[in-house]
């Protein structure tokens, strides 16, 4: 069966993909990999530029006086039409059976490599048991950071894509904001700003998520009371209810005025991801879900604004916690007391959830070209959820905002709503 985004056309530059080959062959030389056989389909786009399900080998060694011999290539079980460019930037082989891919190696590079390097963090078990049966005699080792090393710096390229990207959330926000009343259920002001979103992107929202322990979807819309449920632990049966990490999607609840909602929207454009998050009230909200809200947007400006390349990210995970602290929110910030997450932001892009994560006891250190999305989040148990989202951008020198939806609670007056 083909996947998705089967025989859509590349966009990619001929430069970005061989900047990204040759990045990851410097990352198996590192290792001690001599090649990586790929298979997922996020990853395959990556490298190839396309979109499609096939095998890609790319072998550890530089190009140098022999270029056949440094390039990747693309086994393919189906024939299919590809761009003319593909072929310049690797060679395309046509098999019948993963078995071949093997002999082909040999035809292309001389011998098999010893070190053979997988997507262990996203191979199936009892796939991978299939290749160890073709590659009896290699090596087989995790070659999965090889690739996710160089996912995590965002090129000049990538991020022009993601500001497109956030102008789409600019316009489904305000959108959102004119359109939303009192009786919507959170089900149907969601399927509103979902198709809303699909008119200006061309295609339906959709996400992509590597850990086959989340699944993901584009919105939750989570109103008053809905907001402070702890999900499955509170209504096994509603759909309803949330945490800080795992908002859990839009309910039957009628939204009503002068109470908070939040609005949680990810969706990918061609193969890159935006995630935001901002509070609606129609009309107002009560105060001690307004400060909340205004206490969650402090910690998100401090996060951004100390931010910079060199910085360990769970110094800026502790910051944001003794931020909260300070605001009065040490049992509620990121899930009420006993239910609270360890993270604040993930890194975004070509999957919803990738590289860095700004969490407890991560030392790793943010780097320029880095990309992710900045959530804090404050619950209320039984009560409300108050919070924000953006996605954001590690300069040379700090941090800045690659979403431009306003930072700020989106207040909707009814009446307003009433003469449009």
């Amino acid at each position: 069966m083909l996947n998705h985004y089967q025989n859509k056309p590349t966009n990619v530059p001929r430069s970005e993909i061989s900047r990204r080959q040759e990045k990851i062959q410097k990352e198996l030389r590192k290792s001690g990999i001599n090649a990586l056989l790929v298979v997922q389909p996020a990853d395959l786009y990556y490298i190839t530029g396309l979109s499609l399900n096939g095998f890609f080998y790319l072998p550890a060694r530089e190009q140098g006086r022999e270029p056949s011999r440094g390039k990747g290539f693309l086994a393919l079980e189906h024939k299919i039409e590809l761009p003319e460019e593909a072929s310049d930037l690797f060679q395309i082989r046509l098999i019948e059976k993963p078995e071949q891919i093997p002999g082909l190696i040999i035809d292309l590079y001389g011998a098999l490599p010893r070190v053979l390097g997988f997507e262990f963090d996203v191979l199936p078990v009892n796939v991978f048991n299939k290749y160890r049966t073709i590659f009896p005699d290699q090596k087989c080792v995790d070659g999965s950071a090889a690739i996710l090393n160089v996912r995590k710096i965002k090129s000049a390229w990538e991020i022009e894509r993601l500001e497109k990207i956030g102008e789409i959330f600019q316009k489904t926000f305000a959108y959102a904001k004119e359109i939303i009343k009192p009786g919507l259920t959170e089900m149907e002001f969601s399927a509103l700003m979902e198709a809303y979103a699909a008119q200006l992107s061309g295609r339906a929202p959709h996400i992509r998520v590597r850990d086959y322990l989340t699944e993901g979807y584009p919105f939750h819309i989570l109103s008053g009371h809905n907001g402070g449920r702890l999900g499955l632990l509170d209504s096994p049966a509603s759909g309803e209810g949330t945490s800080a990490a795992f908002p859990s999607g839009a309910g039957n609840k009628p939204l009503a005025e002068n109470e908070p909602i939040m609005v949680d929207f990810a969706f990918e454009v061609d193969h890159y991801h935006m995630d935001v998050t901002r509070m609606f009230a129609i009309g107002s909200m009560p105060d001690e879900a307004m400060r909340a809200s205004e206490a969650a947007i402090e910690i998100h400006n401090a996060v951004i604004e100390k931010a910079k390349p060199g910085i360990a990210l769970e110094e800026l995970f502790n910051y944001s916690v003794s931020k909260a602290e300070t605001l009065g929110y040490a049992d509620s910030y990121l899930g009420p007391k006993g239910y609270q997450v360890t993270f604040i932001a993930h890194g975004v892009g070509v999957e919803l959830v990738e590289a860095p994560l700004i969490a407890k006891g991560k030392k790793d250190l943010l780097e320029a070209g880095m990309t992710f999305a900045l959530e804090p989040k404050i619950v209320y148990q039984d009560q409300f959820i108050a919070g924000i989202e953006s996605v954001c951008l590690v300069t040379d020198t700090g941090c800045r905002l690659l979403s431009p939806v306003p930072v700020e609670v989106f207040k909707c007056f009814f009446d307003k709503i009433e003469k449009t």
